[in-house]
């Protein structure tokens, strides 16, 4: 038996509670469709150590940091002033720190959630666990849930399924297969925000979970500011995410590990010290790190200690795997869609979220355009007063 809910929305995440949220308010009576047994899961994962939901930047600045063109008339619909107004909404206030990022005061993403749920169940929508989409049969969605296969044939769908890491929490790109087979034009996944693979010498294992901090991290003509974690896969953390997309396509990346040092002081310092003095010993009386002089160790040796210091080349194995990055990019291109997000093949169907074919540094734009691209497709979605069932 096939059933015809009037409006669904496939995937629990942000942008699919944001979709869900907008078909509500409209009207709409609404079925949420997640594979988990409980939603938003990635969400949770990413506040853990304090839930970053978008940088304060006037809208210009922001918008420049996502690549993609296309992406950015959705963020000046909905960029951090209104995600910050969004929280508040909720009951969640929040503040702005000294990077500009910003944060609700209770830090975790646990209380913003259980806000925003009590809200969809109170505008009547209706959330489903366990059910997990497999694709179509006919002009139906297939579902495997606990009670048995469901079809469904609803009046409008708006898909949410996430990108292509940590699939540990939903995000699986099963999906692309079957958008695939109705003729969406896919780009292939790439990794974004992601930590890169080191062939470590064994004298670095004493190193692993130590922080680097204060580097300045200098990938062509960008040089960025930042903190980055040594372990025994590599390099992660945020300032490598900051240069992860100039790694990934091949820039090389040099460390400055002791930024607010001139080179000619540092030369200064490092003439006056005794002749015939180990590499180790000057390091440490420069005052560097442990984790920060070992780099120097290990990829350092054959230059000059200044040039070490100032200019070490990092020499990297390539990026984590693709199911390891905070965030992908690649999914449903933006040819496939209309500017309200309705996917051209499947007429009926949306997408919204980290599925589409964009990415973005982390710091708060990951999170905006995901809650961005679902407030427009669920608008969208509550526009179109048609039930045409779907091809």
């Amino acid at each position: 038996m096939t059933e015809a809910p009037e409006a669904l929305v496939i995937g629990a995440g942000p942008a699919g509670l944001m979709v869900a949220d907008e078909l509500a308010r409209a009207g709409r009576r609404v079925l949420v469709a997640e594979a988990k047994p409980s939603p938003a899961r990635k969400f949770l994962m990413a506040g853990k150590s304090g839930l970053n939901i978008t940088k304060d930047q006037p809208d210009a600045i922001f918008q420049a940091a996502y690549p993609e063109d296309w992406i950015r008339p959705y963020l000046a619909e909905f960029g951090p002033a209104q995600v910050m107004d969004w929280a508040r909404g909720l009951g969640q206030p929040v503040f702005t720190g000294s990077s500009g990022r910003v944060f609700p005061v209770a830090m975790k993403g646990s209380p913003l959630l259980r806000a925003w749920l009590a809200r969809l169940d109170q505008l009547g929508v209706t959330l489903r666990t366990r059910w997990r989409w497999h694709g179509f049969d006919g002009t139906a969605l297939r579902f495997h849930t606990p009670e048995g296969e469901r079809l469904l044939a609803p009046k409008v769908t708006v898909l949410a399924l996430g990108g292509s890491s940590w699939s540990r929490l939903g995000s699986d790109a099963a999906w692309a297969q079957w958008l695939a087979e109705k003729g969406v034009q896919l780009a292939p996944f790439r990794p974004a925000n992601m930590g890169f693979a080191v062939d470590w010498s064994p004298h670095m294992a004493r190193h692993f979970g130590q922080p680097v901090k204060g580097a300045a991290l200098i990938v062509g003509n960008r040089r960025e500011r930042g903190e980055f974690v040594l372990s025994a896969k590599g390099i992660e953390g945020g300032g490598i995410y900051a240069v992860s997309r100039e790694m990934g396509e091949g820039t090389p990346l040099t460390l400055d590990l002791m930024p607010d040092v001139a080179a000619a002081d540092l030369s200064a310092r490092l003439a006056r010290m005794k002749p015939g003095e180990s590499l180790a010993n000057c390091l440490r009386k420069l005052g560097l790190a442990p984790a920060a002089a070992a780099l120097v160790m290990e990829f350092g040796r054959s230059l000059d200690t200044a040039q070490a210091i100032k200019s070490l080349p990092f020499h990297h194995a390539g990026s984590r795997p693709l199911d390891e990055a905070i965030s992908t990019a690649g999914g449903i291109a933006a040819a496939s869609l209309t500017p309200d997000l309705e996917l051209h093949a499947l007429p009926g169907i949306f997408a919204a979220g980290e599925m589409l074919d964009w990415q973005a540094p982390t710091g708060g734009y990951l999170l905006t355009a995901c809650l961005a691209t679902g407030r427009h497709a669920g608008r969208a979605a509550a526009r179109l007063d048609s039930a045409t069932p779907h091809p």
